[in-house]
Parts: structure tokens; C-alpha cells; sequence
């Protein structure tokens, strides 16, 4: 295929080998109803199942479909940055590859952008999955949204449609720590979200628990954050404030006779209590230096072990 496909859908695969079929014939259907130039890059992020087989069978048959696998688990946000960096569309479709986010809607997608937006984000108005998982997304976007001092969308994921120069822009960011969300965001440009239909997950569970979010919420955190330290200062500055009142109150006791000795107890309990403030604070100071050593190694953000073009 030489010539500039107008739209590339790159999709992240994991534990995906029963549903792709699927996917990749309504995709196909979809677009066929904008264009007849257009490719599917699927990113296998060395699923432990069969995806990989199938992707190769599915590449094989199409010259529409290009499967790409990483060398190792990287994550989904490291898949999809491969994706986007195979992909040659003016539009770029970014999706997951579970069958919640319906193909369908990449019509509805491509019509909102050429209304004038830059980026299109589908927004889950009435989600699909279960109870649990509700809850965990919820956990999630609430934790990030605070320690990032940034307003978070529990509906808004991965789904949306791009143009190039953003996508492009989102290249550039490559940063060791990858969270596609939040780079699409901090690019900026003409953005407009657009409400989809989510459909429940036709096969397994996900692989997010509240561990994994929480770990992806902190990971997040530090790369795009200074908040957790300023936090820390400020607990340190209240508690600086309160020792001053508790040193008055203390002066006040001891001038008018009210103590004789200083108890042991309040002796033990302030030692440990500023201890475990001196411990927090380093541990965050820690993390953010631990980090900052990742990014300077300079590594690749994922190796590609096989690439196979339709």
C-alpha cells in the first residue's frame, strides 16, 4: 500500500485471539462507509494467549491489516505509542481491542472531526462494565485527578479520532512514563468530545485491577506532577505552625504551674509522629528522583521483535 491511507486505526492487543476476527471484519465495514484507503495496525503487547497467531492469519488474508509485536509486556500505553508511530493516515483511530469501544462509532467520530475539530473523543455516556470495575475506574480518575490538579473523565479513554498534526505532536512527547489520555490533552489543539455507545465485553475480564490503576495513577503522578510535593510541604508547613501553638501553649502551662514534668507519652508520640512525616516526605522526594533516573537511561520506549504488513 504506497499510497497515504486517509484514515489508520491503531489498537493495542492483549488476551484479544477470540474477538479479533470480529473486530477487524467491523472496522473494515465501518470505514468501507468513508473510505477504501485505510489500514489497521494491531500492536500485539506479547500477549501470553494466541492473539499473536491469529494476527499473523488475519495479516496474511488482508492488505489492509498490519501486525506489529513488542518484545515484551511494555503496557497498553507503550503499544499504543508504537501504533502511532507505524501509522500513516491523515485521521488516526485509537481503540481498544475488547469490543467496548464498537467500530460503529468511528463514523460518528470522523463526522464530528470534519466539522472543524483536530481530535474527537468518544465519551462513554452509559458504560457497559461491571460494578467492580465501575468502581475501580472511579477510584482511579479521582485519585489522578486531585494529585495532578487536572479535571479527570472516568468516561473518556483511549477511544477517539485524530488528525495528524496532533498525533504527530503526541510523537514528540517520549517521555519514559506513557499515558496516551493525557498526552492527547496536554497537546492541546481543536478538541471536541462526541457521546458513544459502549457495549459490554463479549470475552474475559480486564486486566486493570485497583492495583494496577492505582500503580498507573502514581506512574502518571510523577511524570506529569509536582502536587505530591507540594502536598508535602504544606503538611510540613502545618505542622511547623502547629508546634509553634503547642510550644505557646506548653510556655503557657509551665509559667502558671500547671506542669511540674513534661509527660513521657507526648514525648514518644510527637517523635514518631514528625519520624513517619520525615520518612513520607523523603519517600515521595525518592520517588520523584527515581524516576527522573529512568527517563535520563535514555532507553527505547518498547522494541518491536516482529513487524508483518498486509
Amino acid at each position: 500500500m504506497t499510497q497515504t491511507p486517509v484514515i489508520s486505526v491503531v489498537i493495542p492487543v492483549y488476551r484479544a485471539e477470540r474477538v479479533l476476527d470480529e473486530l477487524i471484519d467491523r472496522i473494515q465495514k465501518s470505514i468501507n462507509l468513508i473510505t477504501e484507503n485505510f489500514e489497521i495496525i494491531l500492536v500485539d503487547d506479547r500477549s501470553p494467549d494466541s492473539s499473536w497467531d491469529k494476527m499473523k492469519d488475519i495479516s496474511s488474508q488482508s492488505k489492509f491489516v498490519r501486525s506489529i509485536r513488542l518484545s515484551r509486556n511494555f503496557g497498553q500505553h507503550y503499544a499504543i505509542t508504537a501504533g502511532l508511530d507505524y501509522a500513516r493516515g491523515e485521521w488516526i483511530v485509537v481503540m481498544d481491542c475488547d469490543l467496548q469501544d464498537q467500530p460503529e462509532e468511528i463514523i460518528n467520530l470522523y463526522k464530528k472531526a470534519q466539522e472543524g475539530f483536530d481530535a474527537v473523543l468518544a465519551r462513554r455516556y452509559e458504560r457497559k462494565d461491571k460494578l467492580v470495575k465501575r468502581f475501580f475506574s472511579r477510584v482511579f480518575y479521582r485519585t489522578l485527578g486531585y494529585l495532578t490538579g487536572t479535571k479527570q473523565d472516568e468516561s473518556i479513554a483511549n477511544f477517539g479520532i485524530f488528525n495528524r498534526k496532533v498525533i504527530d505532536q503526541v510523537k514528540n512527547l517520549r517521555e519514559s512514563i506513557r499515558y496516551f489520555p493525557t498526552m492527547v490533552r496536554w497537546v492541546g489543539f481543536n478538541t471536541a468530545t462526541l457521546n458513544v455507545e459502549h457495549a459490554e465485553r463479549p470475552e474475559g475480564k480486564s486486566s486493570y485491577n485497583l492495583k494496577k490503576l492505582l500503580m498507573l495513577a502514581l506512574d502518571i503522578i510523577l511524570a506529569y506532577s509536582d502536587r505530591p510535593i507540594r502536598l508535602v510541604i504544606k503538611v510540613g508547613l502545618g505542622i511547623a505552625v502547629s508546634s509553634i501553638i503547642f510550644i505557646f501553649i506548653t510556655f503557657y502551662q509551665w509559667w502558671h504551674g500547671a506542669i511540674e514534668v513534661l509527660g513521657y507519652a507526648s514525648l514518644i508520640i510527637s517523635i514518631w509522629f514528625l519520624s513517619g512525616c520525615i520518612l513520607i516526605t523523603l519517600g515521595v522526594v525518592g520517588l520523584y528522583v527515581g524516576k527522573t533516573f529512568e527517563g535520563v537511561k535514555n532507553r527505547p520506549i518498547y522494541i518491536v521483535d516482529e513487524d508483518i504488513q498486509g
